[in-house]
């Protein structure tokens, strides 16, 4: 259950402020592990009073304990894609309706009706595993968009090629959104000049390819299908909540996420606009679970809050923070 409902209907920063420092308070409350990190910090509820003195929980905290803020049963278990061997990322979801909620609204917000879209899902590395909240997502997606032509594709691409090609050409808007090497390997089989097509990648080689920077991608990307710009969507197995971008790699997120970027050196200090650091993400939509996590991403922040990622951090540790065992 949602003890703050109010957070899909945030309308001001100021709002959003105050909401989310009633989030910490009762996270601080009933989550012993975010409780237990604080306490390290020698932060609690007397004296956290901004937005900036809330401590951010490294990510790596989802593979290694279960990071609940109730004591509901648990609804869904989404977990990260891994090689073998290594510990994945588990978030315990006692309420899946918020997931639903945030994604529905986010989507909504950004793109429209999704009745207005035809919905293709090009995810074969996703597919082929259990526990993936992007498949959750756009399987919610397909559902809600009406339309028979929707739906996923695994690795039968001269169907999707022909679908997409008929649709487009027929006028209908469509989104088709892939992981970053199966559309690279559409777009060998077959070049495109989509009129009415949204390309969204999701990012990730997934091992498939050599990772290549973002703007080199979107060039090809671009030239691959025919359109003017690439579309990406920033989520995560540990978020309820994504970020997208509309062309160019910078995101916005919706009115119940923001980002801050922390210092690469000191995860405890913050640093300006426009400058390189570790991205870190607060999520309300996390009620649940913990709304404050330090990703292992670098991004940019902008005057307009709008955000940029660069990659990732070199090592699998994030620097400048010592205290991952509570």
């Amino acid at each position: 259950m949602n003890p703050y409902p109010a957070i899909f209907s945030i309308s001001s920063q100021k709002e959003f402020e105050k909401i989310t420092l009633k989030v910490f308070r009762h996270q601080y409350d009933n989550n012993k592990v975010y409780q237990g990190f604080c306490t390290l910090l020698k932060k609690d509820k007397s004296n956290v009073k901004s937005i900036a003195e809330i401590p951010f929980l490294p990510i790596q905290f989802f593979k290694s304990h279960d990071i609940l803020s109730s004591t509901n049963p648990i609804q869904e278990t989404f977990t990260s894609s891994g090689t073998t061997g290594t510990l994945t990322s588990k978030h315990l979801v006692t309420d899946v309706t918020l997931y639903e909620q945030s994604f529905q609204n986010a989507f909504s917000q950004f793109y429209g009706n999704i009745e207005d879209y035809v919905i293709l899902a090009l995810l074969p590395s996703y597919l082929e595993r259990d526990g993936s909240s992007l498949i959750y997502m756009v399987n919610d997606l397909i559902e809600g968009s009406n339309h028979p032509e929707s739906g996923f594709y695994l690795n039968n691409y001269d169907e999707l090629i022909h679908t997409l090609i008929v649709l487009d050409s027929s006028g209908q808007n469509v989104l088709l959104i892939g992981v970053t090497y199966a559309l690279l390997d559409l777009i060998e089989k077959q070049s495109f000049q989509l009129k009415n097509t949204i390309i969204m990648e999701t990012g990730g080689m997934k091992g498939k390819r050599k990772e290549i920077i973002r703007e080199e991608l979107h060039t090809i990307l671009c030239n691959g299908f025919g359109v003017q710009y690439i579309h990406s969507e920033y989520g995560m197995t540990e978020l309820l909540s994504q970020a997208y971008s509309l062309g160019n790699g910078i995101f916005e997120c919706p009115p119940w996420m923001s980002v801050i970027i922390r210092d690469t050196e000191d995860a405890l200090t913050y640093v300006d606009y426009g400058k390189t650091g570790g991205i870190n993400v607060i999520d309300l939509a996390n009620i649940n679970s913990c709304s404050f996590i330090a990703t292992q991403d670098l991004g940019k922040k902008y005057p307009n809050h709008s955000f940029e990622v660069l990659g990732r951090f070199d090592n699998s540790d994030i620097r400048g923070c010592n205290l991952m065992v509570v």
